[in-house]
């Protein structure tokens, strides 16, 4: 998926970085507790003997428990992701909100896509409900809808607004694709809860950092997979069709500092890694100031490619920096 602040391109140079410092990685337990899209955990699943994964948002929840959690082999997978492309299109919700030809006024998909979106996000709730599907398999088909979805749908990349006409990709039918996951030995655990009332009730050994960086709220951005996602009637509001969303203090300058500090004070966890870049709300001076207090502090940084959506247009460098700030905890 086309995520702000994916790590897809540096989860290598992550995982190098944490592995030099921690050493093997095979006996801890790993926790990324701003998980988005669940990148970071996947490259760490084989490699550790827990991965804790939480995000405040619905759809990157249903992401995580795919890819995290699933660890076991779904043998009928094939069956269900044949069966569901070959449902008929029916007028659900998302046909009669997000797109023209309802008369919504919106265009996040084609008619035809938001249709099918209907269909099949129908037809697994309604397998779910009468237990024709599991737990495990449910998180696997729904996945596999929101990043199929996300391949076909009229925008620039977020969702924060669609575009006018059909992109080409837009004009494509929608395929679902299976979301398949890791499969290994090891047991995971996937939540969705606040990040900072979830990190007094869990402990490990890698607590890896991945919060918002700037004031965009990913709750708006991404307000329709989480539609897809729930899909619970309610009244979709403006322009873009926002439903109400979680708004992290981590995208607020005036209470960035003080939530960050009671995570690292409250975490218990030997080594915390955080992912910041040098836009961030956060200045490195700020960020090390508070680590330092805590314990043994480092910092290491990479130059990369800026997200290509990024319209944040008071930096016009097409390359910034990734903040990768190492603190050893002491245990009191």
């Amino acid at each position: 998926m086309n995520y702000i602040g994916s790590k897809l391109k540096l989860s290598k140079w992550i995982k190098e970085q944490i592995t030099n410092i921690v050493g093997d990685t095979n006996n801890k337990v790993f926790c990324d507790i701003f998980a988005g899209t669940g990148i970071v955990g996947r490259v760490f699943k084989k490699y550790t003997k827990k991965v804790i994964a939480n995000d405040i948002e619905y759809y990157s929840y249903v992401l995580n428990k795919n890819y995290i959690e699933n660890h076991e082999p779904l043998t009928n997978a094939e069956e269900l992701i044949n069966k569901l492309n070959s449902c008929k299109g029916v007028e659900g919700f998302i046909y009669k909100n997000y797109c023209m030809g309802s008369g919504s006024g919106r265009q996040y998909f084609s008619d035809d896509n938001g249709k099918k979106i209907d269909a099949i996000r129908i037809k697994i709730e309604n397998w779910y409900n009468k237990k024709i599907i599991t737990n495990n398999e449910y998180f696997f088909l729904l996945a596999s809808l929101l990043e199929s979805a996300d391949k076909v749908a009229n925008t620039a990349s977020v969702y924060g607004a669609f575009l006018k006409h059909l992109k080409k990709s837009a004009q494509k039918p929608l395929i679902l694709e299976a979301a398949y996951f890791e499969v290994n030995d090891n047991e995971h655990e996937v939540y969705k809860e606040d990040a900072n009332r979830l990190i007094k009730q869990i402990q490990g050994d890698i607590l890896y950092l991945d919060p918002p960086y700037n004031h965009r709220q990913y709750g708006a951005n991404y307000h329709l997979l989480n539609t897809i996602a729930e899909y619970k009637p309610f009244i979709p509001k403006g322009k873009s069709g926002l439903r109400e969303y979680s708004k992290s203090s981590y995208c607020r300058k005036n209470k960035v500092l003080q939530s960050f500090e009671e995570l690292i004070s409250n975490a218990n966890f030997e080594f915390i890694f955080l992912s910041y870049n040098n836009e961030g709300l956060m200045k490195e001076e700020d960020i090390e100031n508070i680590m330092s207090k805590y314990g043994k502090y480092s910092l290491v940084k990479k130059e990369y490619q800026r997200y290509k959506a990024d319209n944040n247009r008071k930096y016009k460098d097409n390359k910034t920096f990734e903040y990768l700030h190492v603190l050893e905890k002491l245990r009191w």
